[in-house]
């Protein structure tokens, strides 16, 4: 492993969350918890909490691009070191720590225009989260989305800016992966040097991930046949996932959507209580198609239910990358709104950094 790498704090699903921090600093509670009423008569209330999953955007999105049995991402992905940059904006909103301001000119602004401020300094347990969170919250220049996301990803030509810039990102998210005991470290020969890789551990955590992208493509949970090479330990057993509720899909490719829980989830336990967990979901596909890893798990298919699920990933974009988002449009569902006058500041955040990601060709 590289040297001079912090090891992160790591916890249990139930230790992740934000709500066990009662003594940390806040300028502004990061979680709420409201009533919905249940849809059936009689029966009771179902709490929504700002409980954060063990594993992040970041870390989903990362799994989605690594090779199984190599642990290495491929060479020639150019975009995933910015779109992971702009996960964890998305990652750092959802927690409620960041928000986009509001003044007297909003209304004739832009979303990704203008300014992103602090609103919580309460340590997220995530090293690069918080890394991330001091460098918005020690600027002297309030910047947009696009600006943090460009300089935390060096994307910028400003010497002057360079010290933004977060490095080692992707080998530090594998380091954090094998402290949760997803991946494991092994050494490999690259013809002239020796690279350290991070083949998966625990197979199961890249197959939820892979599982909640189906669900939100709208494809069968049964099209997600192995994409492991033959005889790699995994807890599933022959390949299929017979520890889950499998079933044909969640609706046609036209459909609405809709949170279909990974039954006996180990890393997304209490899902479906999860304030923004729709909203999470499509989040993690407008990653994966921005920084081109949504292909891997759909590499068994055919081409043309490759093309719909590309086709669909691209039109949440365009749905979920406007602000206001596009009510009218059938990919929209009011489930991916949050009863909680303050998860507004959760969406607008979303919604720029989607809007920036569906402009990447133009920007990197």
């Amino acid at each position: 492993m590289t040297e001079g790498l912090s090891r992160r704090r790591v916890g249990t699903p139930r230790e992740c969350g934000d709500d066990d921090d009662a003594g940390s600093r806040t300028l502004t509670p990061s979680t709420s918890s409201v009533a919905l009423a249940s849809a059936n008569n009689g029966s009771e209330a179902v709490s929504k909490t700002d409980r954060a999953p063990m594993l992040t955007l970041m870390e989903e999105t990362l799994l989605l691009g690594l090779k199984d049995q190599e642990g290495y991402l491929s060479f020639w992905n150019d975009s995933l070191s910015y779109v992971l940059r702009g996960c964890m904006i998305m990652e750092l909103a959802f927690r409620r720590r960041i928000r986009i301001t509001k003044d007297a000119f909003t209304g004739m602004t832009g979303l990704t225009d203008r300014a992103v401020e602090v609103v919580s300094i309460k340590p997220t347990g995530e090293v690069l989260l918080d890394e991330a969170l001091r460098m918005i919250k020690t600027s002297e220049t309030r910047r947009s989305v696009a600006s943090w996301m460009d300089l935390l990803s060096g994307e910028t030509w400003n010497i002057a800016k360079a010290g933004y810039q977060l490095k080692q990102v992707r080998e530090r998210l594998a380091k954090g992966l094998v402290d949760k005991g997803v991946l494991r470290t092994e050494k490999r020969n690259f013809l002239f040097f020796d690279m350290a890789t991070h083949p998966v551990q625990d197979p199961r955590a890249k197959d939820e991930v892979i599982v909640r992208v189906l669900d939100t493509l709208n494809l069968p949970r049964n099209a997600a046949l192995p994409t492991r090479a033959p005889g790699a330990s995994s807890p599933m057993g022959s390949g299929t996932f017979s520890r889950y509720n499998l079933g044909q899909g969640i609706g046609g490719q036209a459909g609405r959507l809709c949170l279909a829980p990974v039954s006996g989830s180990r890393f997304y336990r209490g899902e479906e209580t999860s304030r923004f967990a729709l909203l999470r979901r499509v989040s993690l596909v407008a990653a994966a198609c921005a920084g081109s890893v949504l292909e891997n798990p759909l590499v068994h298919m055919d081409m043309e239910a490759r093309d719909r699920a590309v086709t669909r990933a691209e039109s949440l974009m365009d749905v979920y990358g406007h602000w206001p988002f596009k009510r009218d449009s059938p990919l929209y569902t009011a489930d991916a709104d949050g009863a909680d006058a303050g998860d507004l500041m959760v969406h607008e955040v979303i919604a720029a950094v989607i809007c920036v990601l569906r402009k990447m060709d133009r920007i990197i």
